[in-house]
């Protein structure tokens, strides 16, 4: 089996940090090689509602992509998710399927996710952690697109996490 490396983005506004813990110890039950970023708060965007905490988790698995996808609509679903047909609404956890290796592709899920472009929750955090990686189809890193991003427009602040211990 061939070994992908993923990036997902995660956020909560509800019982953010129960939800933010509760998804990195289900990222480290599920895959391997494991590497968070900081944790960012940032306001609501879109809809009138409590911050969020936002991070962005990389992994290597040798799970397909419609079984990642699958498995975040499940673990959002068992955290209390009911509301994937809205856009902009308050989240328990949201799982986000940014990257999957280099793949471009709509189905199952739209790769690269558009946010990481036009999110400063998003990209900021894929620069703490992959800052040479290179988007699929821009073909600039992620410290470059960070660069050249209005960091002014959408403000966001670390938030001092303290992890707890993931499963051995």
């Amino acid at each position: 089996m061939n070994e992908h490396q993923v990036f997902v983005g995660i956020g909560s506004n509800i019982e953010r940090e129960f939800h933010t813990r509760a998804a990195y110890q289900l990222l480290h039950e599920h895959f391997y090689d494991v590497v968070v970023s900081p944790v960012y708060e940032c306001p609501a965007l879109g809809f009138n509602g409590p911050g969020f905490y936002n991070w962005v988790a990389k992994f290597n698995t040798q799970q397909d992509i419609v079984s990642i996808y699958q498995l975040f609509k499940q673990l959002e679903a068992e955290y209390g998710r009911k509301d994937w047909y809205k856009k902009h609404c308050s989240r328990t956890m949201d799982l986000d399927l940014l990257c999957f290796d280099q793949m471009i592709c709509q189905h199952p899920v739209v790769l690269p996710r558009a946010e990481i472009l036009n999110r400063a929750f998003v990209l900021k955090p894929l620069v703490d952690i992959a800052p040479n990686h290179v988007h699929p189809e821009t073909g600039c890193t992620y410290q470059q697109l960070w660069q050249a991003f209005d960091q002014a427009s959408q403000p966001i602040k670390p938030v001092a996490f303290e992890w707890s211990t993931p499963p051995a």
